[in-house]
């Protein structure tokens, strides 16, 4: 047995080369070695066929594998990246359909779940607030007196927050003048179709009506004046005026709408400071004017009185950048 094992192995001593199989060539030959070429003066880095070895397109064109563009955006020819990418990206819709549904809910509450005891007491109240109605001996609530006043000046607090730094697309003026009537319910929609950012504003806007009103520092004295001595009216009353005041919020639709409507201005001012401080660029100096914001009325007020002028912005802007650019 073992000479047979002798003779055979003696037989096939020297054995033939393998070739390798040509059915592995394709998977040899597919594989692509690829090197892409970055340049940084060049926003478009694509991968060219001369990079590509390895490759036999004669032999092999229908199983030539596809293939993708890299698309390299540079930051040295685009100054400001971050805008393209909001642009390229689209906008985000969630904050605004939060808004539109909290402005359908507030407007279902106020006409349908909104106490509704003494309509014909509310009339004789919104009378005698128009002075339509003359004296007739009944003394009207301070504390309600007060808020009807002051919910005369919260339009014009916003319009002095709206008209010069939180334009949008959508035009503010028409929302600021309905706000004159329906307060915070005719703001929201406004709210929910801003897209920031705001478009600049020129110096010859800023020299004409109303702009040039709404910048001016003796509006936003008067204004802050005129809301303190409506405040101290309204606390410095009689002790019952509270309590008949909170008996009213519960039954008069009137007053009870009229109070939710400041509480939600008082609540959405200071979003609104910010945004116009931070257009003035003035938020490292201003910052603490913020949590002073908070307070109903007041706080805003204080704000519009000390923030600098947007032409003394602008032109500092101006400077800056042509101090860059040389």
């Amino acid at each position: 047995m073992l000479e047979s094992i002798g003779l055979i192995s003696c037989n096939f001593s020297r054995l033939p080369p393998l070739k390798p199989s040509r059915r592995a060539q394709p998977l040899r030959e597919s594989r692509n070695i690829i090197v892409v070429q970055s340049r940084a003066s060049s926003s478009l880095c694509l991968k060219s066929d001369k990079t590509i070895f390895g490759i036999n397109n004669r032999r092999f064109p229908k199983h030539e594998k596809k293939r993708f563009f890299h698309v390299c955006k540079s930051s040295l020819n685009n100054p400001d990246p971050e805008k393209i990418e909001t642009q390229d990206g689209g906008r985000d819709w969630t904050s605004s359909v939060l808004l539109f549904a909290l402005w359908g809910a507030l407007l279902y509450y106020c006409f349908n779940l909104a106490p509704d005891q003494t309509p014909t007491q509310d009339l004789y109240f919104l009378k005698k607030l128009l002075n339509l109605k003359g004296d007739d001996g009944f003394r009207m609530n301070q504390i309600l007196v007060g808020l009807w006043y002051i919910m005369g000046l919260w339009p014009l607090v916003y319009g002095m927050l709206l008209l010069p730094t939180g334009r949008s697309k959508t035009t503010a003026w028409p929302f600021v003048v309905l706000s004159f009537f329906g307060g915070v319910y005719a703001l929201l929609p406004y709210f929910a179709l801003w897209n920031p950012p705001s478009p600049p504003v020129s110096e010859a806007e800023l020299s004409k009506w109303p702009l040039n009103v709404l910048e001016s520092k003796l509006t936003a004295g008067v204004t802050l004046v005129a809301g303190l001595g409506i405040i101290l009216y309204a606390l410095v009353g009689n002790a019952g005026d509270w309590k008949e005041f909170c008996q009213y919020f519960r039954e008069s639709k009137f007053i009870h709408v009229t109070s939710l409507d400041f509480c939600l201005l008082s609540a959405f001012a200071p979003f609104w400071v910010y945004n116009d401080m931070t257009t003035r660029k003035w938020f490292d100096k201003g910052r603490w004017l913020l949590p002073v914001s908070v307070v109903p009325f007041l706080g805003p007020s204080l704000y519009l009185l000390l923030r600098p002028a947007l032409s003394e912005t602008t032109a500092s802007a101006d400077s800056a950048s042509s101090d860059t650019s040389q």
